[in-house]
């Protein structure tokens, strides 16, 4: 703790009375992709600020998700797609738990272990601060773009100044949007999308409503409505009552957002779960119904150093709160504290009421016994009692471009060739389901996909990371990339987003020197600066599935 205290001090120093309001490349989101652009723009000779909503530097990793997903899925093997910048993140991970040695082993021995990559929060946010520091990076923290018309100021399609919401401004040659809400995008008027698009757009059959949905089903057949039966009553807290629309369809909804929650059994360190402010015991009947009809609910395990846990939520009932989070995106910052506070409430509620209430004790006591036995770590999350601060934002704003990254990109049969790759984002199509309804009288999850034997890694282009020429030509975005929904699936991976933030930060600085928009920058001097960042871009180098 001490020795974050000091690289915070060390941060602060580098930007207080920093004069310069006028910079080389102004990233926004100091998100996973926002610190490795802001690193390797610095590596490269130019001045650069990073601006952060929050604050806190580092995205999911240091909100609880300390799981690397590398090499965590018997199926494949992605390791190999982890390079450049995002390699040197987990090398010095490593180092920080005095196992580079076993590390470099796992990898020349091209061995699978995924706990060689997995941290704790405090510890990658500790990592992440001392790295920027080495840079002498401006770190602009609780900085959001201000809500008023004029946020963005534009002159002849490039970006000249942003505004903040307490008035302060940056310019810059270029900008990034590194954020995963898109904000700078949307406020710069790049074409944005939100949702799901109809298998129809890009002759996909993954998109849209899902016919079926198989994975992280429900086990067991939960009654939605308040009163058992009675279908005029009404549904239970957790369900939507809305017709299923038809299948292919294009929709506004979203993935499920959830916290990565660390948990710990460690007595000493161990805070109990507690009722939060607003408990409302009736928002967990869909949990009571569920154990009495037989269904077996999730329990914690130690996957992180130190006995911790990044718990999640892919199961058929869980913390994932589907259909809960459509006016995220597109809502006020008011409006998105709300739904992130009620996310807050649910899942500490849930906790309490699944370790201490008398009903489920009865009907399930060794899952009671089970989370009796956990509680917060004390360690992490000290600012706000030990629990994240920000939830896991899966997907929000996609931008649209002249190039779009869909499933044709990422099948495994005559997969669509990428001639510009930035990087491999080796994962499946992985996107949630985005909502939990009533189906033939029953409790119904629609909308996951994940996996199966369809897919390829997704070499990811690097035209995907610039908007129309029309719209901007001095911004790039790591994080919103122009994708489908469920293209976007296979990308919004920590590792991927610290890549793709490398490759930005490059273009930024390309882009600055040759003089020329970011759209034009040429592959052909992109690709040298990748290959002595040691990013791979071969897929031959990273193989297939099995």
């Amino acid at each position: 703790m001490q020795k974050w205290i000091g690289t915070f001090v060390l941060l602060a120093s580098a930007f207080t009375g920093y004069g310069q309001q006028k910079f080389d490349v102004v990233i926004y989101g100091g998100t996973a992709a926002g610190y490795a652009s802001a690193i390797q723009v610095a590596r490269l000779g130019k001045t650069v600020a990073l601006l952060e909503p929050t604050a806190h530097i580092g995205g999911n990793v240091v909100e609880g998700l300390g799981g690397a997903d590398i090499d965590n899925h018997k199926e494949f093997r992605n390791s190999p797609a982890v390079s450049g910048i995002a390699l040197e993140f987990y090398r010095r991970v490593a180092d920080m738990y005095k196992r580079r040695e076993a590390f470099e082993k796992m990898l020349a021995e091209k061995r699978k272990d995924p706990g060689l990559w997995r941290m704790e929060s405090k510890v990658a946010e500790q990592i992440i601060g001392d790295w920027l520091s080495e840079y002498k990076i401006p770190v602009f923290r609780n900085t959001a773009l201000a809500e008023s018309a004029g946020a963005v100021k534009k002159s002849n399609e490039k970006i000249t100044q942003i505004q903040s919401t307490d008035g302060r401004t940056f310019s810059a040659s270029v900008f990034i949007d590194a954020s995963i809400e898109g904000d700078l995008l949307a406020a710069a008027g790049i074409s944005t999308v939100v949702g799901r698009e109809p298998n129809s757009t890009y002759g996909e059959t993954l998109n849209g409503i899902r016919a079926e949905t198989t994975h992280a089903q429900f086990s067991v057949t939960v009654d939605p409505y308040r009163i058992p039966g009675d279908s005029g009553s009404g549904v239970i807290p957790t369900i939507q009552n809305e017709p299923f629309g038809a299948p292919g369809a294009g929709d506004k909804n979203l993935q499920a957002y959830c916290f990565r929650v660390c948990l710990t059994k460690n007595e000493i360190n161990r805070l109990p779960f507690y009722k939060p402010a607003g408990y409302q015991r009736g928002e967990y009947e869909i949990y009571l119904r569920y154990l009495r009809a037989g269904g077996k609910l999730y329990t914690p395990s130690a996957q992180l150093p130190n006995g911790k846990t990044d718990l999640g939520a892919w199961h058929d009932l869980s913390h994932n709160l589907y259909g809960m989070n459509r006016a995220y995106p597109l809502g006020n910052y008011a409006k998105r504290k709300e739904i992130l506070k009620y996310h807050e409430t649910f899942t500490k509620g849930l906790f309490y009421f699944l370790s201490t209430d008398t009903e489920v004790g009865a009907l399930a006591p060794q899952l009671q016994q089970e989370w009796a036995k956990w509680g917060y770590a004390k360690d992490e999350f000290t600012d706000n009692n030990h629990f994240p601060r920000m939830f896991y934002v899966r997907d929000a704003r996609r931008m649209v471009s002249d190039y779009v990254i869909t499933q044709h990109h990422v099948q495994r049969e005559n997969p669509a060739p990428v001639k510009d790759p930035v990087c491999i984002a080796y994962w499946p199509t992985d996107v949630h389901s985005v909502r939990r309804i009533v189906r033939d009288g029953a409790a119904y999850n629609e909308g996951f996909v994940f996996g199966g034997n369809y897919w390829r890694p997704l070499p990811v282009s690097y035209r995907s990371m610039v908007p129309k020429k029309a719209e901007c030509t001095n911004l790039l975005t790591p994080t919103c990339v122009s994708s489908s929904h469920i293209a976007y699936g296979a990308i919004r991976i920590e590792w991927t987003f610290m890549l793709l933030g490398q490759a930005a930060g490059i273009a930024a600085a390309l882009s600055i020197d040759q003089d020329l928009p970011v759209q034009d920058v040429p592959y052909k001097l992109l690709t040298p600066q990748l290959t002595k960042s040691k990013v791979v871009i071969d897929l031959d180098q990273v193989g297939i599935p099995e």
